[in-house]
């Protein structure tokens, strides 16, 4: 037997918050800021921000790395923040979460349509994604209410570590039933994400303007004049420039064009490690 390329895409794997639903990514990060407001430390929205994309709880000891979070937090308590106080900020941050979720679970405009786009070119749909699975069943069920059913989901507790590994990939890869890594594209709005579906092996497409880097809401994205849009082009690919993705796009909508730019390379002979 002989290892072959595969010639098209099987598959999509698309994170949620901030690439599917929540334009600008606004329910984990105001709830970071409440989390860590309820034990008196200050947190910006910017600084919440940060490192999105990753497990909260990895999320959280991240903040708490920060010189200057870490400095608030010392002056409140009198020492830097431990792994134990990290698990008490998750633990305030869960519940708060949970019942928020709910209120930024709008899918985000042209989603519906590219992902039926994708499904009409044979593909199947995995998804994954920072919340835990008790975050994601609430996320689901809403989703679902309003159209979007993929075919699997991998929340970031059902792995032995979440991004940037690979193993949320490569676990829908499992479970779908995929081929190859290579016939599967990786879409993400943050760079752990992006850095998930190069590890895996995969192609990856980067959100600029729907997800974490913008950090608006959809009417304040629509508002932006051309040139603000494409200042904001340049900022952001130059923040995922790091994470190298194959391609990078303003939002889902964008998604069917790659995905036929994609399988015309793969016809070709190309892979994503090559690529």
């Amino acid at each position: 037997m002989h290892y072959q390329t595969p010639t098209h895409l099987q598959a999509a794997i698309l994170d949620w918050a901030g690439t599917v639903v929540d334009f600008g990514s606004f329910a984990p990060t105001r709830i970071f800021v409440e989390a860590f407001a309820s034990f008196d430390v200050e947190l910006s929205l910017d600084e919440a921000r940060g490192p999105m994309g990753m497990g909260k709880w990895d999320h959280i000891r991240t903040l708490c790395d920060v010189p200057a979070i870490a400095a608030r937090f010392e002056r409140r308590f009198g020492r830097l923040p431990t792994d134990a106080d990290v698990t008490a900020i998750y633990e305030r941050f869960m519940p708060l979460q949970i019942a928020k979720v709910g209120e930024h679970s709008a899918l985000i405009p042209g989603a519906l349509e590219a992902i039926a786009a994708l499904r009409a070119r044979g593909m199947k749909i995995g998804t994954c994604s920072g919340y835990p699975r008790v975050v994601m069943d609430k996320v689901v069920e809403l989703a679902a209410e309003a159209g979007y059913r993929p075919d699997h989901v991998v929340a970031t507790d059902e792995v032995p570590r979440g991004r940037p590994s690979p193993a949320q990939a490569l676990a829908n890869v499992i479970a779908l039933g995929l081929d190859d890594v290579a016939a599967c594209v990786k879409v993400d709005d943050t760079e752990p994400g992006i850095l998930e579906g190069r590890s895996a092996g995969m192609w990856t497409v980067a959100l600029r303007f729907s997800g974490n880097f913008l950090g608006l809401d959809f009417a304040a994205y629509q508002a932006l004049p051309a040139a603000r849009l494409a200042d904001e082009r340049t900022r952001i690919d130059a923040l995922f420039a790091p994470s190298r993705p194959h391609y990078l796009i303003d939002t889902l909508a964008d998604l069917p064009e790659v995905i036929d730019l994609i399988n015309a390379r793969l016809a070709r002979g190309e892979t994503p490690a090559n690529a």
